[in-house]
């Protein structure tokens, strides 16, 4: 997933977060905030080896 598509995802759970949180479901307005918050902050460090195939190491 490029970093747009990523973008556009984070914010839509964000803005989902914001209107579950207004309606007074705060349980899954926490929830979202915390999957959004997660979301933009991790970097997966993933390498490519000769072939092209990703590898974790």
């Amino acid at each position: 997933m490029n970093n747009f598509h990523k973008d556009i995802l984070t914010g839509a759970v964000f803005v989902t977060g914001l209107i579950c949180f207004i309606s007074g479901e705060f349980i899954i307005s926490s929830t979202l905030f915390a999957t959004a918050a997660i979301a933009s902050n991790v970097k997966l460090n993933r390498k490519e080896d000769d072939n092209g195939h990703l590898s974790c190491d």
